[in-house]
């Protein structure tokens, strides 16, 4: 395998790695947050938007600190994937939310 493939093999290692902790923390620490029965006669909309507000605050955090630090510390010939990364990660965000309410 040429050298290319198996740097976007470990880029997607540590992406996937990263979003499982991203995600398992956000999820932990927001756990109080929000109504887990969403069929409640009492109005649930806003403790859950509260919730879905910050997880996108503290993912966006998450990766804004993750990027930083990727780009500092890998050589300049990889920097060029960051970005995809980046875009693939906001998707992953709204997968994330999904989950997060279900």
């Amino acid at each position: 395998m040429p050298d290319s493939k198996i740097s976007r093999l470990y880029g997607l290692f540590y992406f996937l790695l990263f979003e499982v902790v991203v995600y398992v923390g956000l999820k932990y620490l927001l756990s109080g947050l929000g109504m887990d029965n969403q069929m409640q006669a009492e109005n649930t909309i806003v403790p859950n938007w509260v919730k879905a507000v910050a997880f996108i605050m503290l993912y966006i955090l998450c990766m804004l600190m993750a990027v930083v630090l990727v780009s500092n510390l890998v050589p300049a010939r990889h920097r060029g994937q960051l970005m995809s990364w980046v875009y693939l990660a906001l998707l992953g965000m709204v997968a994330m939310l999904i989950l997060l309410f279900n």
